[in-house]
């Protein structure tokens, strides 16, 4: 137990009585305690008894001295005063419990259940509680005597304070002090409350009754009050300054976008105010607005406006306003928010600053007035301007602003003053030429001008512009005698002269301008349009001469870019003429030939076809035996020439490089294609002269003569090559011969007789082969001749890839021949290709090969199994890929789609399939785009342009299929395993690019619909 806890007790004990004390277990015939017993005192505890020591206050017996102890017991309660010193309280008890111990041991024990307290016993002594008495029935609760009045905790009676009871005693006693007066201060509020309660009551009943004479008030005297001003505290307070909180990035972004799309919706947002044009309501600062009264205000501006403008032209009833263009002008009008406000108020400030300072610079003036014009002020734009022109008078730029910021009128005004004031400013003329509406008045202005400025280039143009052909020749031959210098002058003038007089003003020119070479192309111009060509190149001879001997640095890039020119004008004679005398000008002569070279196709490139015409003939010239640019010229000849022009090349080809037959053979075939074949035969005859044992020009006189029908005189021709200049091509072009012409004994023969003498050439042992088991009869010989040709073949050209897939479609066709199943065929062919692959490792074309032959069994499985094994070992096959695009489900084709383009994305064959795929989900412009990618990649590849045209046969026009065929023709494209089958076929011998393309288009097509 603490002190604090026998506080909740209190108890007042006269002196008679006594205690005993006994532990709480014990409730009778229990030993007593012994004497002077303390409990707690060894522990250090202060001497206290508690409620439960001595039992409820109702079970106290009563003492003899109640009454007294009533009156003792009111005494001490009267008498505590409770200083709240903890160290005070506890010298208190210790004190009363040492006059209890000599009580206890001065009196004897009481016969009472609780026996007799201690003499000096103080009930609630111990707990603060002072000696007061009081009785009642339960027994006594205090005493009479005077050594117990008092409170036991008032101490000086009995002890010295020490100095820290004292400051405890203080502090205590100034939070008292402060908790009393806010009470009092909280009871003073409401008094003062109640106060003003009846006090306000108290005024209403004093002016009752002059609330009752308003009754009689009229209306007039009513409407006289005056308002009532308001003089409130919140107008009187200075008003705050606006606090404005940076934005977040995305909030300004948002709010950017918002006004993009207010300006594009035709609505208006400045500054945080969302107005739109076409609503009712503008919402600012929080609160909205109805713009109706707005609308109406803005009608009556835009009529006063209107009625004020008009009323000048009242007299005549008319008016110059364009209502349209007003109301569109209204509507362009730009409100200036508060940040474009400050920024025209800083400018003014700055600009101010800088007139000031300088008040002769004359764009500080002109600024000034642009500011005010841009901030829609013009009138005070026009008087800063016009104080500009005061103090900058030669300035020609400040009365030139000045006149535009006029109307034209007073812009005529302005503008003849400043030429008054500055009669050399050709601006100013100019300006004051323009603001003219007619002719006659405007060449007025410029002669007054070229009277006072007769060497101005500017105002000579600007005169003769406005006259006609023969004024303008007379204003020109006096332009020319004031500017001579002119080179333009003297230009327009020879122009406007007949040729004699040109020439004679082209020399007077010459004269002036000795450094001016565009005086000497003029004159080879001249000389051209008269169809005078040897005089075209000797003008520009002496004209290089000329340059040379006065210094004038004109480099070869610049020669050729006057010829350029010159050729864009029309002369193309010039063009060449200045090509023949400047091109070589600075370059090595060991750098010559591919100088000219390169020269050529840039200008080829910019469309500039003689001048690299001319360089390719200088450049033939000086190196006539040079291949390369014998072929460059027939190029150039072919794309950009004439038939004539191709030929003359080619014959000069031919006659510079005799041994080379790519010019014969050319030259031939254009001749033939242009339907002269004795002109042709004629230019084979010569290269056979100049070249007797040639392959190429052998096979080229019998393509001619068997293309035209001369099968008689190809056979001859053949023979008498097998004889002169016996090659492998030209026993399998006889043999192909015989073959067309159903003579397939005699193919097999002439095959035989090119075999023994070129056993490695594979053409001829598939061309046999073919012939047993296409041509002969469908038998075991012809199928056992067919085997031999291509069992020879495989052991004299094993890596042949087509020799192999021939004998294993042979073997898998056995049952055609009667000879074997089906099946026992599939096998064997089976087997010669997992050969070929074994001699022939990761060759694409034998897996799709060995990949077909099970598609066509019916072994979908195994053909699947073959395609993984495929593409693990070559992952990069464009064949392979395709294939397998092609081949596989149709969910699957997608995502083996973009893995293919992934592997191989410039594959044609892959660019194909995916085409392909696009046009079979009828994704038109996506097919188009990637069938036009395949042929760009690939121009020879045949199958891609058949493709191409099949799409277009079904989706496209007719002008896009002719616009196909035509790029086919022009591509002639020789490879592509569907083409080559087709053009190869013996129906198909002779046919056209275009009748090859059709055929094959036809049969995708077909299969397509199978599918």
């Amino acid at each position: 137990l603490t002190l604090a806890s026998c506080t909740q007790t209190q108890l007042a004990i006269t002196p008679q009585t006594t205690m005993s004390f006994r532990p709480r277990g014990s409730r009778g015939g229990a030993s007593q305690a012994p004497k002077g017993y303390i409990p707690g005192l060894g522990r250090g505890a202060a001497g206290f008894v508690t409620q439960s020591d001595i039992g409820p206050a109702t079970g106290r017996p009563k003492s003899a001295t109640a009454d007294d102890g009533d009156d003792a017991g009111a005494a001490a309660a009267n008498s505590s005063s409770g200083t709240g010193s903890r160290a005070a309280e506890l010298r208190a008890a210790k004190l009363a419990m040492q006059k209890m111990q000599k009580a206890q041991s001065t009196t004897a024990a009481a016969p009472t259940p609780f026996e007799e307290a201690p003499a000096g016993y103080v009930a609630g002594a111990g707990r603060g509680f002072g000696g007061s008495t009081h009785t009642n029935n339960d027994g006594p609760t205090g005493s009479s005597g005077p050594a117990m009045e008092g409170s036991l905790f008032s101490g000086k009676d009995e002890a010295q304070f020490d100095d820290d009871d004292d400051e405890a005693d203080r502090i205590y006693n100034a939070i008292d002090e402060r908790m009393s007066s806010k009470r009092r201060k909280h009871n003073n509020d409401g008094n003062n409350n109640s106060n003003n309660q009846s006090s306000s009551s108290a005024i209403g009943d004093q002016f009752r009754d002059l609330k009752e004479k308003l009754a009689d008030v009229t209306e007039d005297e009513w409407a006289a009050i005056p308002d009532v001003g308001d003089n409130s505290l919140r107008h009187k307070q200075k008003r705050r300054e606006d606090v404005f909180t940076p934005l977040t990035d995305s909030l300004l972004e948002s709010r950017s976008k918002h006004n993009a799309d207010a300006s594009a919706g035709g609505q208006n947002a400045l500054a945080g105010t969302a107005q739109v044009m076409d609503g009712t309501a503008t919402s600012t600062a929080g609160f909205r607005t109805n713009l109706s009264g707005l609308a109406e205000a803005r009608s009556t501006v835009m009529s006063m406006s209107l009625d004020k403008i008009t009323s000048a032209d009242s007299a005549s009833g008319q008016t110059t306003v364009d209502p349209k263009g007003y109301l569109t002008s209204l509507s362009s009008t730009k409100i200036a928010s508060a940040a474009d406000v400050g920024d025209v108020n800083k400018a003014r400030l700055l600009l101010k600053s800088v007139r000031d300072t300088n008040p002769k610079h004359a764009p500080g003036w002109i600024a000034a007035a642009r500011v005010e014009e841009a901030a829609g002020k013009t009138a005070q734009a026009r008087k800063l301007i016009m104080e500009g022109c005061e103090v900058c008078p030669d300035s020609e730029d400040v009365w030139l602003e000045s006149a535009r910021l006029h109307s034209q009128d007073q812009a005529k005004t302005i503008l003849a003053a400043a030429a008054r004031r500055m009669p050399n400013a050709v601006k100013i003329y100019l300006r004051a030429a323009d603001l003219e509406h007619h002719d006659s008045t405007k060449k007025a202005v410029l002669r007054k001008a070229l009277e006072a400025n007769p060497n101005s280039v500017t105002l000579w143009k600007a005169a003769i512009e406005l006259e006609d052909a023969d004024d303008a020749r007379v204003l020109l031959s006096v332009a020319v005698e004031k500017v001579p210098h002119s080179v333009e002058m003297w230009l327009a003038l020879a122009r406007l002269e007949t040729y004699d007089n040109a020439r004679k003003v082209l020399n007077k020119a010459r004269k002036h301008l000795p450094t001016e070479r565009a005086v000497w192309i003029a004159a080879a111009k001249l000389e051209e349009s008269q169809n005078h060509g040897d005089m075209v190149d000797r003008i520009i001879d002496k004209a290089v001469r000329s340059l040379d001997k006065h210094d004038a640095v004109v480099t070869r890039a610049q020669w050729l870019k006057e010829a350029e020119a010159a050729e864009a004008s029309g002369a193309p004679l010039t063009s060449a003429a200045i090509v023949k005398c400047t091109v070589g000008r600075g370059v090595d002569e060991e750098d010559r030939q591919r100088t000219w070279a390169d020269d050529a196709n840039a200008s080829l490139s910019r469309n500039a076809v003689s001048t690299a015409r001319a360089i390719l003939a200088h450049s033939l010239s000086s190196f006539p035996t040079k291949r390369s640019l014998w072929l460059q010229a027939v190029d150039l000849e072919r794309k950009h020439g004439t038939a004539s022009s191709l030929d003359e090349v080619l014959a000069a080809a031919s006659e510079r490089l005799p041994r080379t037959e790519i010019f014969w053979l050319v030259r031939a075939k254009e001749k033939w294609l242009a339907g002269d074949v004795d002109t042709s035969r004629n230019i084979l005859t010569e290269a056979f002269k100049a070249n007797p044992d040639s392959e190429p020009v052998w096979l080229a006189a019998v393509k001619l003569e068997w293309e035209t029908g001369e099968i008689e005189r190809a056979r001859v021709l053949l023979s008498r090559a097998r004889e002169r200049a016996p090659t492998a091509r030209i026993f399998m072009k006889s043999a192909l011969l015989e073959r067309e012409c159903k003579n397939p004994d005699v193919a097999l023969d002439l095959l035989e007789q090119g075999l023994q003498k070129y056993p490695t050439f594979a053409k001829m042992h598939m061309m046999g082969g073919q012939i047993c088991s296409e041509d002969l009869p469908k038998n075991k010989d012809s199928l056992d001749k067919a085997r031999k040709f291509y069992q020879r073949g495989l052991q004299k050209c094993p890596n042949n890839v087509v020799l192999w897939c021939l004998a294993s479609q042979l073997e898998e066709r056995v049952a055609d021949y009667s000879v074997g199943s089906a099946s026992a065929g599939v096998t064997k062919a089976r087997s010669l290709l997992e050969l070929a692959r074994l001699k022939n490792q990761k060759n694409p074309e034998l897996w799709v090969e060995a990949i077909r032959l099970e598609r066509r069994a019916g072994n979908d499985k195994l053909a699947i199994s073959l395609m993984a094994r495929a593409l693990q070992e070559i992952p990069l096959s464009g064949l392979l890929l395709a294939e397998n695009i092609t081949t596989s489900p149709r969910v699957e084709q997608k995502s083996k789609s973009a893995a293919a383009i992934k592997r191989c994305p410039d594959d044609p064959r892959v660019i194909t399939a995916v085409a392909s795929l696009f046009a079979a989900e009828r994704k038109n412009d996506k097919a188009r785009k990637w069938f036009e990618r395949a042929v760009v990649l690939n121009p020879d590849m045949g199958d891609s342009w058949a493709k191409l045209y099949a799409f277009e046969l079904d989706a496209g026009t007719k002008e896009t299929q002719d616009k196909v065929k035509e790029r086919c023709i022009s591509a002639e494209p020789t490879h592509g395993e569907l083409w080559c089958k087709n053009v190869k076929a013996m129906s198909n011998r002779g046919k056209t690019v275009a009748e090859n393309l059709d055929a094959v288009a036809q049969s995708l097509r077909d299969r397509m619909r199978l599918n």
